[in-house]
């Protein structure tokens, strides 16, 4: 089946962008990428991505709104009411009351922070349960985004009446101070809050956190990436954190990492042990290469997959710079290894010189690319008894990376000779008891596929309408965003037009003022303005000559007499302060003498129209 062209363009536009500006959409959800990219593409007319990936090489000033369009930085202060109060009346508190003794400093990150609104929320929320005092002493906030421009505007704390509607009235007037128009968050509770740039997809972790805050950030990511982000999220946060979603991001498949303390306000509590994948996924470098096979980078997944493969018995793995990586329940049994020692070099592990020295094996495996195997390895156990181990030194390699480790497994051979004797008595029963076995064996298989294909629906039917959730709010955030363009563009309209009336207000009170008639000519000699006094000297109201040639009009004077002085004047060659005595007829019927003047109608680079100023005379 070949590739469908729209596609394959919306692909190579992704690649343009990391190449040339180093920034992955990879992750991002592809249904709400495109739309945003076409947004933008809309905006300025292109219809294909090949058109805009051109455009882009041609206009690189394009990059910065394309990613603002792309980065919606849609968030305002406590958005959700009732799941800041929540946070406030039950979180904090709680939180406070567990912390460890030696009132260490308490660490909170907003992740994903925009233009700083949320981060000041949780300021604010801080302040008001530790008390301010308590709060500057002892609180860090940091407060991070992909984003640099959102960022310098975070950093301001500054913001229009508009932007603070959310805040209660009673901690606007605590918190913030006027300047200029504009509401300053206070500098020395600023103090407080850090603000830098943050991957979530690429950076680690901020650590030892009590409180993590990413609400409505997630939900931009595609199912893997989010995985990820979830596992980094469990490892920085402290064993008696909190962590404080948005109400899109229910952590309904990740309970393995954290749990709902109140489902209802997204708020989760860290589970104590994470899985062996969650692992993997925090302990990856970042930046590590962005080949992904079900939401886990390529190179650690090759390393669990070949580890646990390889047998039933206490394994660990070690990646290339001897760091342990996996340990199975045997082996944490057996050598006393803690979740602490995921992480650690080998060599500063008792397991690095007993039962085995394994540096000298390592090196022996890693040099001769195949498995070393040590019989007869004698150990004194942790309770006391002499066991026998054989040991396998696996190396593990990729045809494509080279050598990515090696497993190490430990056999335990201590029971062996009685084990051969009890299956040499047994084996007649065994024989007999195999066949029923087999049988219940194979109903179980029947009874397992049938529930797993019915485990298997019921995820994919989660998984559905938790991405449609997701998408609704997704669409809700850009409609949000594109009111606050709409209501800041109505707002200078409606400036623009209280100006342009004003001005009306005074260039018609000046033409009222003056005493001469006023008539203002195109350089059609059509007649764009005529003034009260000219109606009121011959008689034909403003909307009657307005748009008719004025050397047409039948108005009691020989306009036709004016045709050279006005052409002169437009063509820049009227001799100055020339006045042109015409006999007329006014309204009345009475004879007239007026006095007419031309003058030019200039724009800052060329004539435009004329300007015909008549003073009356009655005859007697």
């Amino acid at each position: 089946m070949s590739e469908d062209p729209t596609a394959s363009e919306f692909t190579r536009l992704l690649a343009y962008l990391k190449a040339s500006r180093g920034f992955d959409f990879s992750a991002y959800k592809v249904s709400s990428l495109m739309r945003r990219i076409q947004k933008r593409m809309r905006e300025i007319g292109v219809e294909s991505y090949a058109e805009y990936s051109d455009y882009l090489e041609v206009h690189p000033n394009e990059f910065e709104p394309l990613f603002d369009t792309v980065l919606i930085n849609a968030t305002s202060f406590f958005r959700d009411p009732a799941s800041w109060r929540h946070l406030q009346e039950k979180i904090l508190p709680r939180l406070l009351e567990e912390r460890e003794p030696g009132r260490r400093p308490l660490r909170v990150w907003s992740a994903g922070c925009a233009s700083g609104e949320e981060a000041l929320s949780l300021a604010m929320v801080l302040a008001e349960v530790m008390g301010e005092e308590d709060f500057g002493q002892r609180v860090k906030i940091y407060a991070t985004d992909v984003d640099e421009r959102a960022l310098a505007a975070a950093r301001q704390a500054s913001y229009e009446a508009r932007q603070v509607s959310g805040v209660p009235q009673a901690l606007l007037d605590k918190y913030f101070e006027r300047n200029a128009g504009r509401l300053v968050f206070r500098s020395d509770l600023r103090r407080s809050i850090i603000f830098g740039r943050h991957d979530l997809i690429q950076d680690a972790a901020i650590s030892r956190l009590d409180l993590l805050v990413c609400r409505n950030t997630l939900m931009y990511f595609n199912a893997e990436t989010q995985e990820k982000i979830l596992a980094r999220f469990h490892f920085a946060l402290n064993k008696q954190g909190y962590l404080f979603l948005g109400k899109a991001e229910t952590l309904l498949t990740h309970t393995n990492s954290f749990r709902p303390l109140d489902l209802k306000h997204r708020v989760f509590t860290r589970a104590p042990i994470a899985n062996s994948r969650e692992r993997l996924l925090a302990f990856s470098a970042p930046g590590a290469p962005a080949a992904e096979t079900n939401g886990v980078s390529a190179r650690p997944l090759r390393l669990r997959e070949a580890a646990f493969d390889t047998g039933q018995v206490a394994q660990i793995v070690l990646d290339d710079r001897s760091y342990l990586v996996l340990a199975n329940e045997k082996a944490r049994q057996l050598f006393g290894l803690g979740e602490r020692d995921l992480g650690r070099v080998v060599q500063d592990l008792e397991l690095s010189y007993r039962p085995v020295e394994l540096r000298s094996c390592l090196d022996e495996a890693y040099a001769k690319r195949s498995p070393v195997l040590l019989r007869d390895v004698q150990w004194h156990g942790v309770d006391g008894q002499i066991r026998t181990f054989e040991v396998q030194i696996v190396p593990l390699l990729d045809g494509k990376a080279g050598l990515l480790g090696a497993s190490v497994s430990f056999q335990d051979l201590t029971h062996s000779h009685q084990l051969q004797a009890a299956l040499a008595r047994t084996h007649q029963e065994l024989e007999t008891a195999y066949e029923a076995l087999q049988s219940a064996n194979e109903e179980l298989e029947t009874t397992n596929e049938e529930l797993q294909s019915t485990v298997e629906e019921l995820e994919t039917t989660n998984e559905e309408l938790q991405s449609a959730n997701e998408e609704l709010e997704t669409m809700n955030e850009e409609l949000q965003s594109t009111n606050e363009v709409l209501r800041a563009t109505n707002d200078q309209l409606q400036q623009s037009s209280d100006e342009l009336n004003l001005l009306n207000v005074y260039l018609e009170s000046i033409l009222s003022s003056l005493r001469s008639a006023v008539v203002v000519l195109d350089r059609n000699l059509q007649v764009k303005l005529w003034s009260p006094k000219a109606e009121e000297l011959w008689g034909a109201r403003a909307s009657e000559t307005k748009g008719q040639a004025f050397l047409d009009l039948d108005i009691g004077l020989p306009v036709r007499e004016l045709r050279q002085p006005l052409l002169q004047c437009l063509e820049g060659n009227a001799p100055p302060d020339r006045t042109i005595v015409l006999d007329g007829v006014n309204r009345r019927g009475k004879p007239v003498q007026c006095e007419v003047q031309c003058m030019p109608l200039r724009s800052s680079k060329a004539t435009t129209g004329v300007i015909v100023l008549v003073d009356e005379a009655e005859l007697s």
